[in-house]
């Protein structure tokens, strides 16, 4: 025979006082569901762990608790980008072959994969290397133009070497400069000494009645813009506060200045505006009035008055009394 333990396992029901006393009682055979629902729920949230962030969370666990993908899916048909076209042609061979880049001097031989089609063709790379024209001068040409004191022929030519070799790059000039063999240079000294000889060649060698546009180096002005940037980098943090200081007060003096001359121009119209009004009355003043002609008054023709009753006319607006309203005879005749 089936006991009251039996009927609760089959039910699936539970609870302490059904527990403890042995019976079913009609709360549990009604509270059942509520009972499986809330055991579910229970068995089936999971809180996040502290620290973890909402998305990295999500990628654990989701509302249908399915596992999270082990592949990069994508649910939406077809391909994100057009597939490539296959053609039916044969595909072109490639060769490990050697090449030499014309830039180089020095003859080296270099190795790389390149079209079958394309053996024995030139470097593609090659057409990027720029290289600056350098002026060449004779002997001839050095002793009757170029001759200067101060330079002499041996450090020119070295100048000019060195130009070629280093695309007139200056800076790495006058550090490769040979300064044991020659003498000291600046790189001011070096640039106009290079930009002074291109402008004479360029002369001699012109058409006549052609118009050159000669490049013209000077070298005061570059060495005194060296000088300010050297002084204005080697300035004291007090020397840079006084100079903001004197910044900040020079932009307040100039915005009260245009506020001074936006209150004058103002100020002006005013007053050419009364001036103009004053004017114009005067001239209204002066000006003759022109008399417009008086109409005459078209005499009415005198109505007799006839003998009889007049009844009193109240045309005036306010309050009247009712007995004023009514028509009276001033004169009646007694019989």
């Amino acid at each position: 025979m089936a006991t009251g333990a039996d009927v609760r396992d089959i039910l699936e029901l539970g609870g302490v006082e059904s527990e403890n006393t042995g019976t079913i009682n009609k709360k549990d055979i009604i509270n059942s569901d509520k009972k499986k629902s809330k055991k579910s729920s229970e068995t089936l949230t999971f809180k996040r762990p502290e620290g973890m962030h909402r998305e990295v969370y999500a990628l654990l666990y989701s509302d249908k608790k399915d596992a999270p993908p082990l592949l990069p899916s994508d649910t939406t048909q077809g391909y994100r980008t057009v597939k490539a076209k296959l053609g039916s042609k044969k595909v072109r061979p490639w060769k490990w072959m050697p090449f030499t880049n014309p830039a180089r001097k020095d003859g080296a031989m270099f190795y790389h994969w390149r079209r079958a089609a394309e053996e024995g063709k030139d470097y593609p790379f090659a057409r990027f290397n720029k290289t600056v024209q350098v002026p060449v001068y004779s002997e001839q040409e050095y002793q009757m133009y170029l001759h200067d004191d101060a330079w002499t022929k041996a450090e020119t030519d070295h100048l000019f070497d060195l130009a070629r070799r280093f695309d007139l790059r200056f800076v790495v000039i006058h550090d490769r400069y040979d300064h044991q063999q020659f003498k000291k240079r600046s790189v001011e000294d070096l640039k106009e000494r290079y930009y002074h000889i291109c402008a004479k060649l360029a002369n001699i060698r012109a058409a006549p009645g052609t118009d050159l546009k000669i490049p013209v180096f000077d070298a005061g002005h570059e060495r005194r813009r060296k000088e300010q940037l050297e002084r204005l980098y080697n300035r004291t943090p007090e020397q840079v506060a006084e100079e903001e200081y004197l910044i900040q007060e020079l932009r307040k003096i100039e915005t009260r200045k245009k506020e001074r001359e936006k209150r004058t121009q103002d100020l002006q119209k005013l007053i050419t505006a009364a001036d103009t009004t004053t004017e114009q009355r005067r001239a209204e003043r002066k000006a003759p009035k022109k008399k417009l002609p008086q109409k005459k008054e078209t005499e009415k023709p005198a109505v007799p008055e006839t003998a009889g009753i007049k009844f009193p006319d109240f045309k005036s607006a306010g309050v009247t009394l009712r007995s004023q309203r009514l028509k009276k005879v001033k004169f009646l005749p007694l019989k």
